[in-house]
């Protein structure tokens, strides 16, 4: 079964590079796109890893959930990653770099398998996720700054469409929707949850 999936993986995202890296269709009403237009142009350029870790029980997704102590989405689930440094050569060596940082993750224990759509932010970023076969450490060492909690979800919650459920945020007068998934007593939404509903959509 694991090789069966790992075979499907690797054909549903063959193709995708980081050289093509068209922007996800948010789903959202004209009247929303255009409010948020201004905030989602001139893009600052972030990555994030989609950690899909292969254990012999059935593979399982790496998320986090950010410390309450920082200044933007804290205490939200989100995947590993940040904004691209400098010294980053590629979006790719920017997700396994923070991945490191962030969770203790060896890039050498990761296999980049392909991209999913880039997905733009309020907070002015162009994020970019990168799917990754891992073989787990033995632990993970989280960055206790900026994280709070690190878990795991079973890829197949991850790949049923109907555990995406539709939310409604309402945001200086605008009705912003939204995708939320529950799993475990975690609440996984907004920019998180809609990268991995497109991972949903490519993969299914």
């Amino acid at each position: 079964m694991s090789a069966a999936l790992e075979a499907h993986l690797r054909k549903a995202l063959a193709g995708t590079s980081e050289q093509h890296r068209p922007l996800v269709d948010l789903e959202w009403p004209k009247l929303v796109q255009r409010a948020l237009k201004p905030l989602l142009t001139n893009l600052r350029e972030a990555a994030v890893l989609v950690p899909i870790l292969m254990r012999p029980e059935g593979y399982s997704v790496l998320l986090t959930r950010r410390a309450d102590t920082l200044r933007n989405h804290k205490g939200q689930v989100s995947l590993p990653g940040g904004r691209r440094d400098p010294e980053d050569s590629s979006l790719a060596a920017c997700a396994l770099r923070e991945a490191q940082e962030e969770v203790g993750l060896p890039p050498e224990n990761a296999e980049i398998i392909g991209y999913l759509d880039d997905y733009p932010t309020t907070t002015r970023y162009r994020v970019t996720p990168v799917v990754a076969l891992v073989q787990p450490p033995s632990q993970f060492a989280f960055d206790a700054g900026e994280v709070a909690q690190v878990f795991e979800v079973p890829l197949s919650v991850l790949l049923d469409p109907s555990r995406y459920e539709s939310r409604i945020l309402s945001k200086n007068g605008l009705n912003v929707p939204f995708f939320e998934v529950n799993h475990g007593g975690q609440r996984i939404w907004g920019a998180t949850a809609g990268m991995l509903r497109d991972f949903c959509r490519k993969v299914v």
